[in-house]
């Protein structure tokens, strides 16, 4: 089966939970998860409509960013662990940033979207599940603190929260999880009066139509689109 039928079905699918959650398709923003896959089949998916794409490692993706730097519609999301040293090359790169976990890293981060004079959408990573070989907040009082900062600045965009669930728990555990970070989403938007926080980042390949059921406005998803990930060159932690 070729890339442009894989997109077709999880766009239906997509579509179908929409419906199940009361919103429409136009709701959802879908990222193909593209780490460790080829420029050529980023280029496949081009073709079929596709237009956001999420990567794991930094150096991995300015390789494909730079081959397609000529494409207007590609939209760059960082969806696995930013390390601080690799900040530098976030600004002009990527549109979207999923894994803020700290204050250190958004001062970092905003710093250096001054110096290039880029913008950055970014979302608070948050780790429901206290998982220690994930990254992201755990508390309440720490995505506040983050947040503020955030918001102090004038180069991040604070945009909302991701998160990632265990895996393999089942269907109500896991969408107990989603349902918390949209609980937590809507009471920092309002807490901080801030109408731009509108974004939940989750759900994967098994378990999107539960995450798009409890609010979520981006789903991550790699393999149901590229096929099994190269796991040499995957990241072991995130994703």
């Amino acid at each position: 089966m070729s890339i442009k039928d894989k997109i077709a079905i999880v766009q239906q699918q997509l579509k179908q939970a929409a419906i199940l959650s009361g919103r429409t398709q136009e709701d959802i923003r879908l990222i193909a998860v593209s780490k460790t896959k080829s420029t050529e089949m980023i280029l496949q998916a081009l073709a079929a409509g596709q237009s956001a794409f999420g990567e794991n490692r930094v150096q991995e993706a300015l390789g494909k960013i730079e081959d397609l730097t000529k494409l207007p519609l590609v939209e760059w999301h960082l969806i696995g662990h930013l390390q601080k040293n690799k900040v530098k090359f976030c600004p002009g790169n990527f549109q979207w940033i999923h894994t803020l976990d700290s204050t250190e890293l958004a001062e970092k981060l905003e710093a250096r979207s001054a110096f290039a004079q880029k913008k950055i959408n970014v979302l608070l990573q948050v780790n429901l599940s206290r998982e220690i070989t994930k990254s992201g907040l755990h508390d309440w009082e720490d995505i506040l603190q983050v947040s503020e900062t955030i918001l102090s600045g004038k180069w991040l965009k604070l945009r909302g929260l991701m998160t990632i669930p265990p895996p393999n728990i089942g269907e109500t555990p896991t969408r107990k999880i989603y349902e918390k970070l949209r609980l937590w989403r809507d009471k920092l938007k309002q807490d901080l009066d801030s109408p731009e926080i509108t974004e939940l980042s989750m759900g994967m390949t098994a378990d999107f139509h539960w995450a798009i059921q409890e609010g979520a406005t981006m789903i991550r998803v790699g393999s149901a689109i590229f096929g099994e990930r190269n796991e040499d060159m995957d990241c072991p932690t995130n994703m």
